[in-house]
C-alpha cells in the first residue's frame, strides 16, 4: 500500500462528549516525495480531482487510523463513524469518536498529541488502480499523477508529504522512457 499526505486541515470539535474531526486532502497540488541526489532525480506526486472516487462512490469500507496503524482505528465507514465526500477540489473526511472510544489509551494519546500540535497531518493509504497513474518528466524531476486509486485508509500523521493536508483543532469544550521503466516496477515499491 502507498501513502500520500497533505496538510489541508483537520479540525477537531468536542460537543456532548463526542469528538468530531473534519479534514481535507486537496487535489491538484504537487508535493516533492524525494529530492534529487545520489539516488537519482527528484520525484513529485500530485492527485487528480476525484482520484479516490471508485471506493468512495461504491460505499466500500475505509478506516481512519492513527499513524497508518490498523491496530489504532479511530473511525470507519462500516462502523458508521466515518463519512467521506469528494469534490474536484478535495477529499473531505468527517469522523466521530464516541466518549467510550475517547477513553481507549491510543485514542487519548492521539487526542492529546493533536491538542499539543504534534499530530496535524493527514495521509491517505491507497493502491493505484490499473492504468490509474501517469508518469512524466517535468524539468529535472519525475512527476507522477495519481488519477485513480483505491483508498484503503486515511491517517492522522506527524509529518505529511503534502503540506496542504493538516489537522486543525477547535474545541467547543476543553479537551516516455521513464514511464516505461517506472511502470515496470512493482506498484508497492515505486515511490515509497
Amino acid at each position: 500500500m502507498l501513502w500520500g499526505a497533505s496538510s489541508g486541515g483537520l479540525e477537531l470539535r468536542t460537543e456532548g462528549g463526542e469528538t468530531r474531526l473534519r479534514a481535507t486532502f486537496p487535489y491538484g497540488r504537487a508535493t516533492v516525495l524525494a529530492e534529487a541526489g545520489r539516488l537519482g532525480r527528484a520525484r513529485q506526486e500530485v492527485f487528480a480531482p476525484r482520484a479516490f472516487s471508485h471506493r468512495i462512490e461504491a460505499g466500500e469500507d475505509v478506516h481512519f487510523l492513527s499513524g497508518h496503524d490498523f491496530n489504532k482505528p479511530l473511525a470507519s465507514r462500516s462502523a458508521g463513524t466515518l463519512t467521506l465526500t469528494e469534490t474536484d477540489e478535495a477529499l473531505t473526511m468527517e469522523a466521530r469518536i464516541s466518549p467510550d472510544m475517547a477513553q481507549v489509551s491510543y485514542v487519548r494519546d492521539f487526542l492529546t498529541a493533536h491538542a499539543a500540535g504534534l499530530i496535524r497531518g493527514l495521509s491517505p493509504g491507497f493502491r493505484v488502480r490499473q492504468g490509474g497513474e501517469r508518469v512524466e518528466e517535468r524539468g529535472d524531476a519525475i512527476l507522477r499523477t495519481v488519477r485513480a486509486a483505491d483508498l484503503v485508509e486515511i491517517s492522522a500523521v506527524t509529518r505529511p508529504a503534502y503540506p496542504d493536508a493538516q489537522i486543525e483543532a477547535r474545541n467547543w469544550q476543553p479537551l516516455g522512457d521513464i514511464a516505461e521503466r517506472v511502470t515496470a516496477w512493482h506498484h508497492a515499491s515505486r515511490w515509497r
